[in-house]
């Protein structure tokens, strides 16, 4: 379906579900709202199309869709074609002929359009002054903005805004309010959940269905705050320092929730699959989550390896409230910083927060990278550029690359190894990589949003993830250990039989321990920073309360089952399944690391699941 479709006899451009019935031989198609301006059409006055956003679907030439979207983003407005074409490792020659090919009108005209259309916008929405909305859209002067909506509109800024419906503005006490359409359904319901579970202390705060996080512009601190609208738009109150932003800021808090992420083709490809398709059908509306800041996304995506989500917020908001920019008076609403910058966290540190050595380098590594733009998080590079950029990290592999690729938006990323993918699967895939594969290959090329509708699905089962436990380098304790080659590991580890069996021995003396009711079964294999987290509440507990708890409280008939031991250099994870009778079970999660030749705990996590 085109975005727009242009009336030759009218010289009039409207969305495909205008009510206008113009005979279809009068009608041409155009894939952007600036290609029909381009190509002389003005904007229908009945739907508007000036109200919704300008993209492109993702099916379309891949250096063409990346493009537009750094261009929406203002690549163009501080910078030329030629340094965008750079970017993205073309000449500005070739790079204008691709848009006017592919697209109708040039990279310079989709950028002049996209800043007419959002100042348009704000006409009819806001009260700000004719000026301060020159500025917010990225016009250098008065004269530019007044020249554009001559060229696009046909009227001046100051008729346009006369023209508004009163429908149009939005008053709020307090802030800048805006709407944010979007095309198709949004489960605004799933969405704001995994935000929930998953906020970032001090900087995101989700309560009564809104989601509010600090943001900095040009060094000042603001807040943005989204919330449903209508069934066609999300609402967004902007409280900034200055305006001049604002368009960028606007299409950043659009990524949030993903509402750019096009359905219809997804739903035609997977609406039929045995697995994805009743997902589906069920909840329509559910798409991939997205992120504001990448940067922040990846450091939560790392302090998570192999831990809860409940241990990785409380580390992650140790980090903010050492590292971050204090922000006051928004204590109210749950927020009191602003999240550290990629060169603040590349010389930080990061001791003291309950990450492990090698966490601490994987952070400062990724900082670095980013800072550096080594790993580039604008959507500048292809996925497979971006998942190997990541993965060459010391401490970083295909999973922490994928779900950062998945929350930037790439609609390919899958995290293959998410142990909740695993459990959402049918049993015959979940135990087994090959078939897992198999799966994900048929949902090419969206299996982002493959992989959000069993996120979703393993959460409505209300089985708590710890969220980086790889499962295909897992091993049962029955079954042969294997030595991974390089390839297997992504960062070049090889796995040594020995320790599988020093470890699986390890935790037998942990269950060992818990029958006992002994503590001095377990002091030599504990590190002296030893930490132990409540699934079920979210506590963490130091060594001295574990060890109060363990010692003469004997669990005689605990016993286990589902034994998966995982190594990767000098850190391992052991997690299985307890009981301590039919039809009770919990799940726990122990983290090792290799201390002079030794193999000691440093951080167990146990919650637990259904009962059957």
């Amino acid at each position: 379906m085109p975005a727009v479709s242009a009336v030759v006899t009218t010289g009039i451009y409207c969305r495909p579900a205008c009510a206008a019935q113009p005979r279809a031989d009068n009608v041409r198609p155009f894939p952007l709202a600036a290609a029909a301006e381009a190509a002389g059409y003005r904007a229908c006055l009945r739907c508007r199309p000036y109200r919704a956003p300008q993209s492109v679907a993702w099916t379309g030439p891949e250096l063409v869709c990346r493009a537009v979207q750094l261009i929406l983003d203002g690549a163009l407005d501080g910078g030329t074609e030629a340094q965008l074409g750079r970017r993205l490792g073309v000449s500005a020659r070739h790079f204008r002929r691709l848009f006017t090919a592919h697209l109708g009108v040039t990279p310079d005209g989709l950028a002049r359009s996209a800043r007419t259309h959002f100042a348009r916008r704000l006409l009819d929405d806001t009260d700000l002054t004719i000026t301060e909305i020159a500025f917010a859209a990225g016009f250098g002067s008065l004269r530019q903005f007044n020249r554009a909506c001559q060229d696009v509109f046909r009227a001046s800024p100051r008729v346009l805004r006369a023209k508004r419906r009163k429908t149009d503005r939005l008053v709020a006490d307090g802030g800048l309010v805006l709407r944010l359409p979007f095309h198709g359904t949004l489960d605004w319901d799933a969405t704001v959940t995994y935000f929930a579970a998953r906020a970032t202390p001090g900087v995101e705060h989700v309560s009564d269905g809104v989601y509010r996080r600090t943001i900095t512009i040009g060094g000042d601190p603001g807040v943005l705050e989204l919330y449903p609208g209508g069934d066609d738009h999300l609402i967004l109150r902007a409280h900034l320092p200055h305006w001049e932003e604002l368009m960028h800021m606007v299409n950043r808090a659009r990524r949030i929730a993903n509402i750019d992420f096009d359905l219809d083709e997804p739903a035609r490809h997977l609406g039929a699959d045995p697995i994805i398709g009743p997902f589906l059908r069920a909840r329509p509306g559910v798409r991939p989550p997205g992120t504001f800041d990448p940067f922040e996304t990846g450091v939560r995506a790392i302090i998570g390896q192999r831990i809860s989500i409940a241990a990785a917020n409380t580390i992650t908001g140790r980090l903010v409230e050492r590292l971050g920019t204090p922000v006051s008076g928004l204590q109210r609403i749950g927020l009191t910083h602003t999240f550290p910058p990629p060169d603040t966290l590349a010389a930080a540190d990061l001791s003291g927060l309950g990450l492990t050595r090698a966490r601490e380098g994987a952070i400062r590594a990724f900082a670095q990278a980013v800072a550096e733009d080594a790993v580039r998080l604008d959507r500048s590079v292809s996925l497979d550029r971006l998942i190997a950029s990541i993965s060459e990290l010391d401490g970083l592999g295909p999973w922490t690359a994928h779900y950062l690729a998945l929350r930037l938006g790439e609609p390919d990323a899958w995290p293959m190894n998410d142990l909740g993918l695993q459990r959402a699967l049918p049993g015959n895939a979940r135990n087994s990589d090959t078939a897992l594969a198999e799966l994900a290959e048929r949902w090419r090329p969206w299996r982002a949003l493959a992989a959000a509708h069993l996120w979703m699905a393993e959460v409505g089962q209300q089985v708590p993830v710890a969220e980086t436990v790889r499962p295909d380098l897992l091993h049962t304790k029955t079954s042969p250990c294997r030595t991974a080659d390089a390839a297997d590991w992504g960062q070049g580890s090889r796995v040594a039989v020995d320790d599988i069996k020093i470890l699986t021995d390890l935790n037998e003396r942990f269950v060992d321990a818990f029958r006992k009711g002994s503590w001095g079964l377990l002091q030599p294999i504990l590190s002296p920073g030893f930490s132990y987290l409540d699934g079920a509440t979210g506590e963490v507990w130091p060594i001295d309360r574990y060890i109060a708890e363990l010692e003469g409280n004997p669990l005689p008939t605990i016993d286990i089952d589902q034994v998966r031991v995982h190594v990767d250099g000098d850190t391992a994870v052991v997690a299985a399944r307890s009981f301590t009778r039919p039809g009770r079970f919990n799940r726990y999660v122990d983290t090792y690391e290799r201390r002079d030749g030794r193999w000691l705990c440093v951080h167990a996590c146990v919650w637990p699941l259904q009962e059957r």
